[in-house]
């Protein structure tokens, strides 16, 4: 089950890491055509009917047909991710069951009599219910699933791919055998478990419905602030075996995440709430801000002060290698939000220092920004540029979103981190980068390469390749924002936490399961999974 959930929140990486560039679009879009903000400085070029105005609304659509497809995202990405091989013609197949599926339900509400289009509303079994519909994709009047949809129509698929894609047909339909006969066999399941979703998903809507609603009551009377520190709580305790977006995903985009409506249309998740409210100016129904904002303080001032703290403990005779590690683990964290180096840099040093500091501060963050009604939301992580985009500018421009509680809490924050980590680290003799006897070296690019006798990345592969138990281990390698994410026959084959560490260069190794590794590399994952597959002639 771990190893699935693993492969799961991998697959899911490929749209989420859209996300970015598609928000920076919609963010600066959504609030440079912000009446408001052109009145209050007085923009001439930015007047509605300028080119520039106009350019800029492009950019607006352009980000948000990201956010509204993004169902039919996933339903690729799980394809391709969990495809065995030709992952082609599987996230093919996948499109073609997302369409054919939606279709299915559309027709199917229309002949089976369950629709009520003027008040956009499903009847089933003598009882109505209202905003499950939604039009996707050209297809008008399906239901309304997000991107669990998505997820169904490619989960489906992957398990028809993986089973048919090398099926062999009598000769007179050889031409559809293989890879070919995975689509014209997705498109017919489609159909039939289209049909099926029609009777059964609008229950599923009214179930996520009363939880996001039951959240929102709790918000209303005062007591939703325990819900966010349980929030942040989790998702933290889920970094070091990746399921994190496993877990918040549901929230940001489906009900559970909450609704508002917004320009005449129900919206649904906390993201989608959150986006649409910066595309039409109006924020006056973005309220689920719990599960995103409580990013921002940690993230942006918290652990780059915590990296900080491991400087300042450096021997002096490493200080300069362990500031240009920290500092740029730093500085990552800051801009963009992504923690994982600085996060991944201590907790295999010390689980106590995650688990019992790290993680109790980042769920008080959550409380603390929904106890201060902070509305900023995010596109992936809690960085200075989303903060910058949906914070700053539309709280610039009138928007009242308490933007600025994030850097005075954040700075304090920063000094809570800073000397918690301090006092930690020598009460408890933790071996932080470029302390004596530290279980992370702390070398340069050049040093790495010396002491290798000239080693390149490509030699650095085949090391780990061997570290991974040889090619004949290795089942599968694929790779996130941050981490290796390898399977394996056999788990006990694969070298320990210190080979990696001290000899690989690696932030650390995880174990999920008997076959699933995770190795930690930071930005340099992607490239070494694509020298490691190389090796293996893949």
């Amino acid at each position: 089950m771990k190893g699935f959930f693993s492969k799961l929140s991998q697959a899911i990486m490929l749209p989420i890491a859209l996300l970015p560039a598609a928000g920076i679009m919609l963010g600066i879009g959504g609030s440079f055509t912000n009446p408001t903000m052109i009145e209050a400085y007085h923009i001439g070029a930015l007047q509605d009917g300028s080119v520039l105005n106009s350019f800029l609304q492009v950019m607006t659509a352009a980000g948000g047909i990201v956010f509204a497809n993004l169902p039919v995202m996933f339903a690729l990405a799980i394809a391709v991710g969990f495809a065995r091989a030709e992952k082609g013609a599987a996230a093919l197949a996948a499109l073609i069951s997302y369409l054919v599926m939606n279709v299915a339900i559309a027709k199917t509400l229309v002949v089976a009599n369950m629709i009520n289009i003027e008040s956009n509303t499903v009847i089933l079994m003598g009882k109505q219910y209202p905003g499950v519909l939604a039009d996707i994709l050209g297809i008008s009047n399906t239901l309304s699933m997000g991107v669990f949809g998505g997820l169904i129509a490619g989960a489906i698929t992957v398990v028809l791919h993986n089973k048919y894609h090398d099926v062999k047909l009598p000769d007179y339909l050889g031409f559809f055998g293989g890879a070919r006969f995975v689509p014209i066999i997705s498109a017919f399941a489609a159909l039939f478990y289209g049909i099926v979703l029609t009777f059964i998903w609008p229950f599923f809507g009214a179930a996520f419905g009363a939880i996001g609603s039951a959240l929102g009551e709790m918000t209303a009377a005062g007591h939703g602030y325990v819900a966010s520190l349980i929030f942040g709580v989790i998702e933290r305790s889920l970094i070091p075996v990746g399921l994190h977006h496993v877990f918040y995903l549901p929230l940001w985009q489906t009900e559970i995440g909450g609704t508002a409506e917004i320009a005449g249309e129900v919206i649904k998740g906390t993201q989608n709430i959150f986006f649409n409210s910066l595309a039409s100016g109006d924020f006056s129904q973005f309220t689920s801000t719990n599960f995103m904002t409580g990013k921002f303080p940690f993230m942006m001032f918290g652990l780059p002060a915590a990296a900080y703290a491991m400087y300042t403990l450096a021997d002096k005779e490493n200080k300069k290698a362990a500031g240009g590690l920290l500092f740029s683990v730093a500085l990552t964290a800051f801009l963009t939000g992504i923690t994982e180096p600085i996060e991944f840099t201590f907790l295999f040093l010390s689980p106590a220092l995650y688990y019992a500091i790290h993680v109790p501060l980042a769920g008080l963050s959550f409380m603390l920004m929904d106890m201060l009604n902070v509305k900023v939301g995010m596109t992936f992580s809690g960085g200075f540029i989303d903060f910058t985009l949906f914070g700053m500018l539309p709280g610039l421009t009138g928007v009242e979103n308490n933007w600025f509680y994030i850097p005075l809490v954040g700075i304090a924050y920063a000094f809570v981190y800073f000397f918690v980590f301090r006092w930690y680290i020598l009460k408890f003799d933790i071996k932080t980068p470029g302390r004596k006897g530290s279980a992370v070296a702390v070398v340069s690019k050049q040093d790495y390469h010396a002491s290798k006798g000239g080693a390149g990345d490509s030699e650095k592969a085949t090391l780990m390749v061997t570290a991974l138990g040889g090619a004949n281990n290795i089942v599968d390698v694929d790779a996130c924002i941050t981490r290796l994410r390898i399977t394996v026959k056999d788990g006990e084959l694969v070298k320990d936490n210190d080979y990696w560490t001290k000899e690989l260069g690696a932030k650390g190794l995880v174990k999920v399961g008997d076959t699933g590794i995770q190795v930690i590399y930071g930005a340099e994952a992607a490239g070494y999974k694509s020298q490691i597959n190389a090796l293996l002639g893949k």
